[in-house]
């Protein structure tokens, strides 16, 4: 706290806190994160809301000191707005995210993901391929995410084969070789089905077929395909 002392007035000046500076800026950040995550995935909407959870611990810590001193501290206002912009967004978020997920799958369909579609550990020392419980699928509906590779495709529109893969990262968008079996999907669409294609994340859904005698590098064939009925 600084004092300046005139002829006439004291003019005092109390220090923002740190915590009131930082859960403000923590929470405008984690707004455009959140509003990123929820047009993305349902999965990366719930996981980005608790990174809500460092702005609000900052602005807790602030209006706590900021109480216990005010003649020291300042930034009440601050806080407040950066404690509800944050306590909104973590709940808003995590319940928008579960509501998604609770229901895009269509009737009818199973959720897997590529996460289930790998074995685990003991599953390929034994090895086993295909985890059995994604095997017992084959010749059922499923519904999986993932990305459109854009080298498995021809044209921008109109699209009714691709490669659906985990992530559109480097493992997934690299080097074709170098992605796992249990990575990629190969799709076609039936009927009058077709996409057009973006970088963003596609819901497939559609008739699961498993041929694990391509588990290999180099296979002329995808372990995994799907004929899709649905696209999103």
């Amino acid at each position: 706290m600084g004092t300046y002392t005139g002829e006439d007035e004291v003019l005092e000046y109390r220090a923002i806190h740190i915590g009131a500076v930082l859960g403000i800026a923590l929470a405008v950040l984690s707004l455009v994160f959140t509003l990123l995550a929820a047009s993305s995935s349902a999965e990366a909407c719930i996981g980005v809301s608790f990174l809500n959870l460092a702005p609000l611990v900052c602005c807790i810590w602030a209006l706590s000191r900021i109480r216990r001193e005010p003649e020291r501290y300042s930034g009440h206002a601050m806080s407040r707005i950066g404690l509800a912009l944050s306590l909104v967004l973590l709940v808003g978020g995590v319940g928008y995210g579960g509501y998604v997920y609770a229901t895009e799958v269509p009737d009818g369909y199973s959720r897997i993901s590529f996460s289930t579609m790998k074995p685990d550990e003991l599953q390929e020392r034994g090895g086993l391929v295909v985890p059995p419980d994604v095997s017992s699928l084959e010749g059922k509906n499923v519904f999986i995410k993932g990305y459109i590779r854009p080298d498995s495709i021809t044209v921008p529109r109109g699209i009714d084969q691709f490669l659906l893969v985990r992530d559109n990262n480097q493992c997934c968008f690299g080097d074709m070789s170098k992605i796992k079996y249990y990575d990629q999907v190969l799709v076609k669409m039936t009927g009058d089905h077709r996409l057009e294609f973006s970088r963003g994340v596609f819901c497939i859904g559609g008739v699961l077929h498993i041929e694990p005698q391509y588990a290999m590098p180099g296979a002329p064939r995808t372990v995994y395909s799907l004929t899709a009925d649905y696209a999103k």
